[in-house]
């Protein structure tokens, strides 16, 4: 996971977009875990700074992951991504 912070002075929205990789799965695989972690990110990018860029990046766990560990595991790396950033 990856968030850039907006330097500029224009107030823009928060954005976020999950890329995954081949090494997750086939395409169904890989669309499967993109919808699901959409999902889980949308209640999390209205508290994000304004501005910021966020890209999930998802593991090849991910695959088999249930929705309640895909949802613990991108709240742990948001509570990290944004504690390094304060």
């Amino acid at each position: 996971m990856h968030l850039l912070l907006s330097t500029s002075e224009e107030v823009r929205p928060a954005r976020a977009g999950v890329v995954v990789g081949r090494k997750v799965g086939n395409s169904v695989v890989r669309h499967r875990v993109q919808r699901r972690l959409r999902h889980l990110l949308i209640p999390h990018v209205d508290q994000l700074p304004s501005g910021a860029a966020l890209v999930v990046r998802p593991q090849p766990a991910a695959a088999t992951a249930s929705s309640s560990e895909l949802g613990g595991d991108l709240d742990r790396a948001l509570r990290k991504v944004q504690g390094g950033q304060r």
